[in-house]
């Protein structure tokens, strides 16, 4: 009876364990930088939480272009921990409108998810003669 029960433990240990899984949930997806001047290098913090239970690695985050750079730490985010995914997007050169995409995966849950920051840039003023 004592194998039998200390065999039933282990079962249920091993489904409890197999079952941690981290989750991602991000404050917001989409960020509107609004009207920004060209030049300099226009930055938002994307702030991220661990609502699973168990720890979660961002392994990647790959911008949709070059003029976009994210930094994230590499550290495992623990379960009710937060983390930011800092994000730059460079405005010189190019006027307009402008969406961009940062593609976050991890070990999560939900192992991709899909940031946005969007906006528009507004010329340097060109000294004409």
């Amino acid at each position: 009876m004592k194998k039998l029960v200390l065999s039933f433990i282990v079962v249920l240990f091993v489904a409890a364990s197999a079952s941690a899984q981290g989750v991602l949930k991000f404050g917001k997806e989409v960020h509107d930088f609004g009207t920004l001047k060209e030049g300099p290098i226009a930055t938002y913090s994307f702030e991220v939480k661990n609502t699973g239970n168990a720890p979660v690695v961002i392994s990647n985050a790959m911008a949709s272009c070059g003029c976009t750079t994210p930094e994230w730490k590499k550290d495992p985010i623990m379960p009710g921990a937060t983390a930011v995914i800092k994000v730059g997007y460079n405005t010189s050169g190019r006027p307009g409108n402008f969406t961009k995409t940062i593609t976050v995966t991890s070990n999560a849950e939900n192992a991709t998810v899909v940031l946005t920051i969007k906006g528009g840039v507004t010329p340097k003023a060109t000294s004409g003669k």
